[in-house]
């Protein structure tokens, strides 16, 4: 028997607007969310601002470490969406109106009535080398070149992309969870918890307080690919904590 297959990935966020606070980020987690469900993990997630040195660095450290890269964020139509540019540069590559890409903006743009303006041809502007990722929903696609995913910040066309690219990717053995809930603070339980994980060691534990109706509840969140471990090391967790 083969052992476990481990896809890892990380999620480079883009944009001044994140970090100022004035826009909030949907987007980690959706991705977070989707990645774990096909059986990709996530190792990182960044946020940086709209400056190419910045991007740059991060793009390249992180497309090095991980089997993928996800960027939101800065491939729109103002002189602000500068990720194309930068992921170019990063990759080492040319970049310009990808013809491909005008034809899907130019398509778009007719069937609502509207000019193929400079400004919106911006978003046709893709690295050498890269395959398109269709955007159903206005119509300026993202890219990917190597293992960089390149998607829109607005989460819902990320959302579209993001299933888009989906069929292309490689993925591993898909990470199940079992959370068991204890009406009892952490500082209760952690020694029971702690013995438990030296016990399973290959079944990942995390316990994450909250308070319910003004009293403390810890939620103990147990994950591994493997069903079996996972399951017994539930159940005897649950017997020696009495719940």
């Amino acid at each position: 028997m083969g052992g476990e297959r481990i896809v890892t990935a990380a999620v480079l966020i883009i944009g001044d607007e994140i970090l100022s606070g004035r826009t909030k980020d949907r987007n980690g987690g959706a991705i977070a969310e989707h990645l774990t469900s096909i059986g990709i993990r996530l190792k990182e997630v960044r946020v940086v601002p709209d400056d190419e040195a910045e991007i740059c660095a991060a793009v390249n450290a992180l497309r090095s470490r991980y089997d993928y890269l996800f960027t939101t964020g800065g491939i729109g139509p103002t002189h602000d969406d500068i990720t194309a540019d930068s992921i170019a540069k990063a990759c080492g590559v040319t970049i310009d109106v990808d013809p491909r890409a005008e034809k899907l903006l130019a398509e778009n743009y007719a069937r609502r009535g509207l000019a193929l303006t400079p400004a919106r041809l911006r978003m046709a502007r893709i690295p050498a080398g890269a395959s398109l990722i269709v955007n159903p929903l206005s119509g300026a696609p993202g890219f990917r070149i190597g293992n960089v995913i390149v998607m829109a910040g607005v989460p819902e066309i990320m959302q579209a992309m993001l299933e888009a690219v989906t069929p292309e990717l490689e993925t591993g053995d898909k990470v199940l969870s079992i959370t068991i809930a204890v009406d009892r603070p952490e500082s209760e339980i952690a020694d029971v918890f702690s013995a438990h994980q030296q016990r399973y060691r290959d079944v990942a534990m995390g316990s994450y307080p909250r308070m319910r109706d003004g009293k403390p509840v810890s939620d103990l969140v147990l994950r591994s690919a493997n069903a079996d471990h996972l399951s017994e090391a539930a159940e005897t967790l649950k017997a020696a904590l009495g719940v």
